[in-house]
């Protein structure tokens, strides 16, 4: 198993190992923080299930920046993941564009507090896929929309913020065009995923994703769907399972050795080190081009 880390799990800020951003719980130290705090900028789409009523009560003031808000390119998870562990072919009918009325509402709007309903509406496996992070095309948008609301909230770095996120967006625009080329050089663009974090990058890509361990982001799968998974492999010649340093390895390899199949490590940039630099982000998904390269081969 190729593994650019030196262990399987990221950590939080706070030292404690968790999955994706919906897995985490707020701690008192986090609660704290929040009460000082005068901005909070959260993912959306549902992600943020952990917040809500105990972050309106520590600080009623607090504006909050839905960094997806207006962003219509979303993908919505798929009735064949949420009842049959099936895949998606990325670009495909089974990645339907989700257009949220209310995101067409408020689209052009700018900064938007709200509530407990508003933030834990969404993360559902039959609605929007919130993991907009792991792809770099989708993360130029998520910076440009920050970039915005903090120049509405705060007019006199309102410059600033528009020329950090325009020289962002050159980074991330060379970094999706080489994951593009990638995707079109590899020998084998079929693979399986722990959960839904890399839809949007398999689209940029143009991977197909033929399964995914978790129809349930954090629910490990039964028996029965482990070997469902394993006979969809086989069926699909997917060429590689690939597992998150966010999660525990055990179930992701034992599925790839009854496949007969490569497991590799793939990161979505889910969580990292507190002391990550501004580069971080781009290394880490160059890494995971040379797994994919490594694990898939090229033509």
């Amino acid at each position: 198993m190729y593994d650019p880390y030196p262990g399987f799990y990221h950590e939080c800020g706070c030292g404690r190992q968790f999955g994706c951003p919906h897995d985490y719980a707020l701690t008192p130290q986090d609660m704290q923080k929040l009460a000082r705090a005068d901005v909070l900028v959260v993912n959306g789409l549902g992600m943020e299930e952990f917040l809500g009523a105990p972050v309106e009560k520590a600080n009623p003031k607090l504006t909050i920046v839905d960094s997806s808000r207006g962003i219509k390119e979303t993908l919505t998870y798929t009735d064949r993941e949420k009842d049959e562990y099936g895949g998606h072919a990325a670009g495909g009918d089974d990645h339907r564009v989700h257009h949220n009325a209310d995101d067409r509402e408020h689209a052009s709007a700018g900064v938007h507090a709200y509530g407990n309903d508003r933030i834990q509406e969404h993360h559902r496996h039959t609605g929007p896929n919130p993991h907009l992070f792991a792809s770099p095309r989708m993360a130029t948008m998520i910076a440009a929309k920050i970039a915005g609301d903090l120049g509405m909230i705060d007019p006199a770095g309102a410059g600033t913020y528009s020329k950090n996120a325009a020289a962002y967006a050159v980074e991330m625009n060379r970094l999706t065009d080489d994951l593009a080329k990638l995707g079109k050089a590899l020998k084998n663009n079929r693979i399986v995923t722990q959960h839904g974090v890399f839809d949007y990058l398999a689209r940029d890509m143009g991977l197909e994703i033929v399964a995914v361990i978790q129809a349930h982001a954090g629910q490990e799968p039964s028996a029965a769907e482990m070997l469902k998974i394993v006979k969809t492999i086989t069926q699909k010649k997917a060429g590689a399972l690939f597992i998150e340093p966010q999660y525990p390895s055990r179930i992701g390899q034992t599925i790839a050795k009854e496949a007969g199949i490569p497991v590799a490590i793939l990161d979505p940039v889910a969580t990292g080190p507190a002391d990550a630099g501004n580069g971080y982000y781009e290394t880490v998904m160059r890494w995971n081009m040379e797994t994919l390269k490594k694990t898939l081969g090229t033509k």
